[in-house]
């Protein structure tokens, strides 16, 4: 059997939490699918979205928790264990208000960062070892933690612009993932999308 790869988005479920910034990973994970002929169903067994494509010549699944993001590691726990998926052909796609938006930070372990979606998928799976791709929502005011409205809130039309950057790269990183694997795609795409901008 061909090896096989596993892209988990994450977000919630339902229309009003679309195109929030909370479902960034969500959003990624439909634009890497875009191009590839992504047909995506539901997965009772997995309580997600499902949707398997090829890249590159490698078997990819792509999956959306449907779980809401606090029970996210139920559903990567189903899929994982169903396929016997090794950690290091899994990787989660998840907002990150710790970063500038516009920001996007593959790594290959570590902690959630207080993140309830990755916490739920290191309880489930046990580990840390899964690789994460980051992607910054930035905060409303430095320095506030209580930021839920802030990550529940829709982009913005001025957001717009950099939100597309960020979907093309995270999709752009995540093929290369497929392809060269973890560190090239790391060294080749991670850092602000609107960085030649700034030069």
């Amino acid at each position: 059997m061909d090896a096989l790869y596993l892209i988990v988005g994450l977000g919630n479920p339902g229309g009003e939490y679309a195109r929030t910034r909370h479902n960034i990973g969500f959003m990624a994970v439909e634009r890497f699918g875009e191009g590839r002929g992504a047909q995506w169903n539901a997965e009772k067994r997995f309580e997600s979205r499902v949707a398997k494509v090829d890249a590159g010549g490698k078997r990819v699944i792509l999956v959306e928790p449907q779980t809401f993001m606090n029970e996210s590691g139920r559903a990567v726990a189903a899929v994982v264990n169903f396929y016997r998926l090794p950690l290091d052909r899994l990787v989660v796609v998840v907002d990150d208000a710790d970063l500038p938006f516009g920001e996007l930070r593959m790594r290959p372990g570590g902690g959630n960062g207080g993140h309830h979606g990755l916490e739920s998928i290191e309880s489930h799976l046990g580990s840390r070892e899964y690789a994460r791709l980051r992607m910054g929502i930035g905060r409303q005011r430095a320095g506030v933690r209580e930021i839920t409205g802030h990550v529940l809130g829709k982009f913005g039309a001025a957001e717009a612009e950099t939100l597309e950057l960020m979907l093309d790269r995270a999709a752009q990183q995540l093929a290369r993932w497929t392809e060269v694997g973890l560190q090239r795609a790391m060294n080749e795409f991670n850092g602000a999308v609107n960085a030649q901008k700034n030069e």
